[in-house]
């Protein structure tokens, strides 16, 4: 087989191709010219073994037999749109994209506030500093550096439900924040002397958990939801309680509102006489049956004649979330109620719930997380709310006059916005788009509803000029494709590949990662994630779906998956992948899955029970639905019970898919990857799906890490979790070799 020059470019280009061109582009992005020939030259030499061996329609990996060399190991000059690239296997492609540059920029987002002085504070997470979550402050003038509030020794992060969220809260000069080390409540002054001061008792193994909270300037305090685990042997208790701001830090906070299973939003009316709050009981979770109600704070600070304002009525089916008082004291919320959309309702005059503008939209997000943020009121008469609300998985940002009930767009290139705050008539939220990774924005508002004036991004998790990067960029698109139940279709944001530098063999398909979010009742995102430009700046495809049970496309089809999981949800990234192949996007011989935890539960059965995919990687995911349904946190401790069907079924379902109980069925290789911290997936679920791969004799490696739990914060993690991924699937899917300079895990049953 030829592995000449190509007579399509000139010597020139040729030149170029091999990186000795008088480039402007960098170093950095440009192969040099022993890097792309002797990459070039390994491909050639290539001889990794593989065939693939039927069981039943199932694709096997088979290691013994030599694999011939393919037609695209060729390196060839090639024009394209005026641009010479390098001819290279699909795969083996050379990024700048690197798994430090992807580890490098994944800080994440906590949350933002406006201090007393009107400066911008937000919540960082550090992988670099092992995940820490830092609380920072923009510089007092344009263009001086930001500033971390929090001291070294302290790290802002709450475990309750342990996803966290609403960690911290700012009124004035004062931060009231939640301290991960003892989970305790601490004061702290942002001008002066910036030393926590305890608010609560201390207690071992960080039993006693807060979030959510709200200051309360009638009595010196702070009302938040608190997470009492002292009791052993039984459930947490969830209550809301109020937290003195001057007392002795030993003195149990005063309990407000019990009983129920689950507490979030407790929110003050702007004089501080009327408390809301949301509340639910097992077996739902908050986007199922919730319920929002209303007391009267008394004289001596404690809640009287509650009232159920939505959710109360059983005939209704709703789940009402995110309260929040208008200037003008009327209590205002989202609700899925009637048309399975949640849309947002005000209850004021006259007591009565009203519909404030109807529409098939999302106005509020599933509260995975505390301190979430869908609206937020601006301008002098209060009757104005900025608001973002989604379509088909896209953001919008818009602006809805309470009097009139018009809703009128606001203008902005973010499709993926969140968590909005405002100040005066400056909006400021979370958001991403296609060309934006993670970014806390801030748009100003004109007075009428005229749109934005201004929008300016004001701190981004990967915190470059990524410029430089954006020939390295792929733009997903959505794709509709048909499911396995007739008249419905499910959704995937598709990943082309692309580099600047190379391009895939003519004739030759990509290879395809199909990723399964987690939840499952969660979405994928549109926001620049580096984490899969990484794999389509290699030559991948990636399909990131939106299966049936994702969140962003109402009730109904969040409710596809209720008694199917393992079923809709596996079908649907099976057909995803289906659809890709017969359009001629992707290799049918190499389609790939991963997800992370309810998603490798998905990833898992997917391998187990279909013959579609070639190989897959769990990361934190469910094996074992039975033991996971008994080990795990309180929070998602009855979920599977609508997920997997009534009581009269939901044991035989548990064990029918759970994918540890049929291994026989499985014939292709798996990577898994654990935190031994992570109390959502106890880690003997990945060490019994690997115990028993290794036995069944298939190519299997586990990779395990101490002090992770939940999803991998620390930099070095995220690195290597990508980094052996990618090597893993290339060692076993065959056709290329991954350009980087990557020691690979050992593969229990191909390395021994």
């Amino acid at each position: 087989m030829s592995h000449t020059v190509s007579s399509v470019g000139s010597l020139h280009a040729v030149a170029r191709c091999l990186g000795i061109s008088q480039s402007s582009r960098s170093a950095t992005l440009v192969p040099s010219f022993l890097g792309c020939r002797s990459f070039a030259l390994s491909l050639v030499k290539q001889s990794s073994s593989q065939a693939e061996s039927h069981r039943g329609g199932r694709r096997a990996a088979v290691l013994s037999a030599s694999r011939p060399e393919p037609e695209s190991a060729r390196s060839i000059a090639t024009a394209e749109m005026g641009q010479t690239k390098c001819e290279t296997p699909y795969g083996a492609w050379k990024s700048p994209l690197t798994a430090d540059f992807v580890s490098g920029s994944s800080k994440r987002l906590g949350g933002a506030a406006v201090d007393s002085d009107g400066r911008l504070l937000w919540l960082e997470g550090r992988p670099s500093e092992a995940g820490r979550a830092v609380l920072v402050r923009e510089g007092a003038h344009p263009g001086s550096p930001a500033e971390d509030i929090t001291p070294a020794n302290f790290n802002v992060r709450t475990l309750v439900h342990e996803y966290g969220g609403g960690a911290f809260t700012v009124k004035g000069d004062n931060i009231v924040f939640s301290n991960y080390a003892d989970q305790r409540l601490y004061k702290q002054s942002i001008n002066g002397d910036r030393t926590p001061v305890p608010l609560t008792p201390v207690y071992e193994n960080k039993a006693v958990r807060y979030a959510d909270a709200e200051f309360d300037g009638r009595f010196n305090r702070v009302i938040a939801v608190r997470e009492d685990n002292r009791q052993e042997g039984i459930e947490s208790f969830n209550e809301i309680v109020a937290v003195s701001l001057s007392g002795d830090a030993n003195l149990e906070p005063k309990v407000l509102v019990k009983g129920r299973d689950f507490y979030m939003f407790p929110r003050l009316s702007p004089d501080g006489q009327m408390l809301a709050w949301m509340e639910w009981c097992h077996p739902n979770m908050p986007w199922d049956r919730t319920s929002i109600w209303v007391g009267k704070v008394s004289d001596d600070g404690g809640i009287t004649n509650p009232v159920c304002i939505a959710g109360g009525d059983e005939s209704i089916v709703e789940a009402p979330t995110e309260p929040k008082w208008s200037p003008n004291g009327d209590l205002i919320f989202a609700s899925d109620r009637g048309s399975g959309y949640w849309n947002l309702y005000s209850w004021g005059v006259g007591k009565k719930v009203q519909a404030l503008c109807p529409l098939e939209a999302e106005f509020a997000r599933p509260p995975w997380v505390f301190g979430i943020s869908s609206f937020a009121f601006f301008g002098e008469s209060g009757t104005q709310i900025v608001c973002t609300y989604r379509q088909r998985g896209v953001s919008r940002l818009a602006t809805l006059d309470l009097s009139s009930g018009s809703l009128s767009p606001v203008k902005t290139r973010f499709t993926d916005i969140y968590n909005l705050f405002t100040k005066g008539n400056e909006v400021f939220f979370s958001a991403g788009s296609s060309t934006d990774t993670l970014s806390l924005v801030k748009v100003s508002l004109a007075q009428g509803n005229e749109g934005a004036v201004k929008e300016s991004v004001l701190w981004s998790s990967i915190g470059i000029d990524l410029e430089k990067y954006k020939p390295y960029f792929s733009t997903p698109r959505v794709v509709e494709f048909s499911t396995n139940v007739e008249g419905e279709t499910a959704f995937a944001n598709f990943y082309p590949p692309v580099n600047g530098d190379f391009v895939g063999p003519a004739g030759e398909r990509p290879p395809l990662l199909v990723r399964s979010h987690g939840g499952p009742t969660a979405e994928a995102s549109t926001t620049l994630d580096p984490a899969i430009q990484y794999w389509t700046s290699r030559g991948w495809a990636f399909a990131d779906v939106n299966y049936g049970g994702s969140s962003g496309y109402g009730r109904a089809y969040r409710e596809r998956l209720y008694g199917q999981w393992g079923i809709v949800d596996v079908n649907d990234c099976c057909s995803c992948a289906e659809y890709l192949v017969n359009v001629g996007e992707v290799d049918s011989k190499r389609l790939c899955i991963d997800g992370r935890s309810a998603g490798g539960y998905t990833t898992m059965a997917a391998l187990v029970f279909k013959d579609t995919f070639t190989a897959g990687a769990s990361l934190y995911g469910i094996s074992d639905l039975k033991s996971c349904l008994s080990d795990t946190h309180k929070f998602e401790s009855r979920y599977m019970i609508n997920l997997l069907g009534s009581e009269d079924v939901i044991e035989k379902n548990m064990y029918d898919r759970s994918p540890i109980n049929f291994l026989e069925k499985l014939s292709c290789p798996i990577i898994l990857f654990q935190g031994l911290e992570d109390k959502v997936v106890p880690p003997n679920q990945a060490r019994m799906i690997y115990d028993a791969v290794k036995t069944k004799g298939i190519p299997v490696a586990l990779v395990e890490y101490e002090g992770e739990q939940h999803g991998f914060r620390k930099a070095e993690n995220i690195r290597n979790t990508l980094e052996q991924e990618m090597t893993f699937f290339a060692r076993l899917i065959g056709g290329f070799e991954v350009a980087d300079d990557i020691v690979p895990v050992k593969v229990d049953n191909l390395d021994d």
